[in-house]
Parts: C-alpha cells; sequence; structure tokens
C-alpha cells in the first residue's frame, strides 16, 4: 500500500538528484579552459534531456523490466506502460511504480553526464550524443538490471550497493578513463599546468552536488525512516572527512591548500560513501571518508601524471577510484545493525559479503572497460569523435555552438586563430560576420 510520506520525501529526492545535474555542469564548467565552457556544460544538459526520452521509451524496462536470463529487462514497461500507482513489491511496497521509476530515471541522467569530465574539451557534439544514447542503453542498463532488477544475477547474489557505487560511479569513472586514453591528450596538455577558469563556479557546482546527493543516498532508501536518516548523515560525514584528508595531503605535498582541492576532496567523499551509505554507521563514514580523500588525491594527481592519460576533470580518480573504494568499504563495514535488510561485513563477521563486493567490482570495470571501448571504436568509424586540431586550439564554444562565455574577454590570440581558419575556409562560418559580432569586443 501506498505510504504519503514515502512518496513525499521520494518526489523530493527525485527533484534533488536532478539538480545534481546542473550543479554537475557548473562544476564541469568551472575546471575547464574559457574557450569550452559551453560545449562542456551543454554536454552534460543536452544527456538530461537525451536520456530522459530514452527512460521512457525503453531504458526503465530494460533496468527494472521483468527478467530475461538475470541479464537483461524484456520490454513489458517501454513507453512506461503497466507502470502504474500501485507499488511493485520487487522494488518497493510503499512507493507507486511510476514514482519508482522517476527515482531511477535521475540517476540514469547523470550517470552518462559524469563520463564528460574524462573526454572534455576535445570531442564532436553530436558524437558525444550517439555515445551518451548508446552507452545508456548498452552498458548504463544492463548493469542496473545485474545490481538493482527483480532476477539479475548481482542481486541474487545480494550485493550491497545502496545507491550505485557500482551502476553509477564506477561504471562512469571507468567509462571516463577508456574515453581519456581512446582520445589522447588535450591540445596543450604537458605544455603547462591547465587550471579552473573560473573557481567560483566550481564551489558553486560543488555545493549543488553536495546538496543534492543527499537526495541521491538518503532517496535511495526509498522511505522516510532510520535508513534514509542514517544515510544522509553518513553522507555528509564521509564528503566532510574526505574533503579535509585531500586538503591536509594537498597541504604537505604542494604547500598549499586549495579551496578547488577542498571540492574535490568532497565530492570524492560522496562518490565513496555512495554505496555504503545505508549500511554502515557514522564513525566507519569517517574512516570511509579519509581514505577516500587520500587515494582519490594520489589518483588524480600523480597516478594520472605518472600514466600520462588525461582524464580532463577527474571522473575516473574522483568516480572510478571513490567508487571501487566505497564498495570495497561496504564489504568492510556493513552492519545489519543499521539496514537490517542488508548484511554484514568482514568486520561485522561476514567475510562472503566483501567477495561479493569484489566480483561486482570486476564484473562493472571489465564490463564497462570493454563495452565503452567498443562503443568509442564503432562511433569512431561511423562518424568520427574528435574534432580536429584546428578546431580545438580554437575553442569548442566557437566552432560547435558559436557562444562565447565571456565575449568581453576573448584573447587576441584566439580571435586571431579563429579568423585564419575562417578565411582559409575550414569552418563554414563567414569572416565578415563573425568580425562584425565581435569587432567592438577589447582584445586583451
Amino acid at each position: 500500500m501506498s505510504n504519503a510520506g514515502d512518496i513525499a520525501w521520494v518526489l523530493v529526492a527525485s527533484a534533488l538528484v536532478l539538480f545534481m545535474t546542473p550543479g554537475l555542469a557548473l562544476f564541469y564548467g568551472g575546471l575547464v579552459r574559457n574557450k569550452n565552457v559551453i560545449t562542456t556544460m551543454y554536454q552534460v544538459i543536452s544527456v538530461a534531456l537525451v536520456i530522459s526520452i530514452q527512460w521512457v521509451l525503453f531504458g526503465y524496462s530494460l533496468a527494472f523490466g521483468p527478467d530475461v536470463a538475470h541479464v537483461i529487462g524484456n520490454l513489458h514497461f517501454a513507453l512506461f506502460y503497466h507502470v502504474g500507482m500501485q507499488p511493485d513489491p520487487s522494488y518497493s511496497s510503499t512507493l507507486p511504480s511510476e514514482l519508482f521509476a522517476i527515482f531511477q530515471m535521475m540517476f540514469a541522467i547523470i550517470t552518462p553526464a559524469v563520463i564528460v569530465g574524462g573526454l572534455a574539451e576535445r570531442v564532436k557534439f553530436s558524437s558525444f550524443i550517439v555515445f551518451a544514447l548508446a552507452w545508456s542503453t548498452l552498458i548504463y542498463d544492463p548493469l542496473v538490471h545485474w545490481v538493482w532488477g527483480a532476477g539479475g544475477f548481482l542481486r541474487q547474489l545480494h550485493v550491497l550497493d545502496f545507491a550505485g557505487g557500482t551502476v553509477v560511479e564506477m561504471a562512469s569513472g571507468i567509462a571516463g578513463l577508456v574515453c581519456a586514453m581512446y582520445l589522447g591528450k588535450r591540445h596543450g596538455h604537458g605544455s603547462g599546468a591547465i587550471k579552473a577558469h573560473n573557481v567560483p563556479l566550481v564551489i558553486i557546482g560543488t555545493g549543488i552536488l553536495w546538496f543534492g546527493w543527499f537526495g541521491f543516498n538518503a532517496g535511495s532508501a526509498l522511505a522516510a525512516n532510520g535508513v534514509a536518516i542514517n544515510a544522509f548523515l553518513t553522507t555528509n560525514t564521509a564528503a566532510a572527512a574526505s574533503g579535509i584528508a585531500w586538503v591536509i595531503i594537498e597541504r604537505y605535498k604542494t604547500g598549499h591548500a586549495s579551496i578547488v582541492g577542498a571540492a574535490a576532496g568532497v565530492v570524492s567523499g560522496l562518490v565513496a560513501v555512495t554505496p555504503a551509505s545505508g549500511f554502515i554507521n557514522p564513525g566507519a563514514s569517517i574512516i570511509l571518508g579519509i581514505i577516500a580523500g587520500i587515494i582519490s588525491y594520489f589518483f588524480s594527481t600523480m597516478f594520472k601524471g605518472h600514466f600520462g592519460y588525461d582524464d580532463a576533470l577527474d571522473a575516473f580518480g574522483a568516480h572510478g577510484i571513490g567508487g571501487t573504494w566505497g564498495m570495497i568499504a561496504t564489504g568492510l563495514f556493513a552492519t545489519v545493525a543499521v539496514n537490517a535488510g542488508g548484511g554484514n561485513g568482514a568486520f561485522a563477521g561476514d567475510f562472503h559479503q566483501l567477495f561479493i563486493e569484489l566480483l561486482s567490482i570486476v564484473v562493472t570495470w571489465l564490463y564497462c572497460g570493454v563495452g565503452t571501448y567498443v562503443l568509442l571504436k564503432i562511433i569512431d568509424l561511423a562518424m568520427g569523435i574528435r574534432v580536429t586540431p584546428e578546431e580545438e586550439k580554437i575553442g569548442l564554444d566557437m566552432v560547435l555552438h558559436n557562444e562565447n562565455a565571456y565575449p568581453e574577454n576573448l584573447t587576441w590570440d584566439v580571435a586571431t586563430n579563429l579568423f585564419e581558419s575562417l578565411k582559409h575556409g575550414s569552418l563554414q562560418q563567414p569572416v565578415q560576420q563573425l568580425e562584425e559580432e565581435i569587432k567592438p569586443t577589447p582584445f586583451e
């Protein structure tokens, strides 16, 4: 039977999770160079447009529809047919099925948006849209069914993943790494530090993500109950602990503590606590957060620098590594004292649960890694995926969208490169039109 309190809470939580998507756009937009702000934010927002339709058409049905061979749902729920106001006992005894589907839609939206962090500043917009749609359908939806769908093989093994350590965090982070390695380095990478161009945008985005994450994690209790309260508290605690750990390590390694570093640490903690938030106590979330801040720092700085891949906005360092650690921590710290419907981890005497968490990590890494590479290769062969070096040097905002986030700050070098490209006919926009658009602009 539906419960009015649960319905009200999950409606709010759904809106909070959706709010994370523009928060992510601001976070990523502030981290990139000023010539690529628009296209980076647009990539994130475009996912919300495309996946909102995909989820209704068939995505939800593939993820949560009646099971086929323990690996995928059938099309029984396509177009939200048979998804109504009655609860589906496979997922919730108090929420209308349609509300459960809405809540899960928000997860489906933000997951491929996170991948933008690994491919930022070098991808065709049209190719990205095709990739996001294909990845969501062929990677995300089946993985959701494995972990959360009724009949999915990892769910049958009783994997503990409260809010998406595998299906959201690891999946997007691993995909971001594969994208970064497949595409190669950005123009200018290695010639000097590529720093965040707008720190206030990064901080605003972090604040929105932190705020929305309470819907992400506490909402995953699917009820207004004690598990939701615990998830809320452990989420905030882990985020704070991770932010502190990152800042301390950064201060020790570089001699300064940056607010961008603090923001990165907070996000890493939020990521890591996602699978564990409904299963661990607040004390364990402090340990989880501290370790998350430390390992994410090293993977986002020294490790990335040593191996030379250009994970532009640390999709892998934060989400891939943070999600992996979060699943391990779940297998270590989970306790039925927090959630009777969960399980005990290794520190509560059940090493089998840790084994199941490790198995889910291996499955997710392999499936997302190989699947993402295959999709990139097919799309690249079919329509090309990376912009030309010339277009990349100019900046994707002007080249792809004929927009500039800061027209009053258009630099002389960017303007000169753009004019030369246009004069030689390499871009399809009249030189005279562009000259008129920026003629009054003072060049720096």
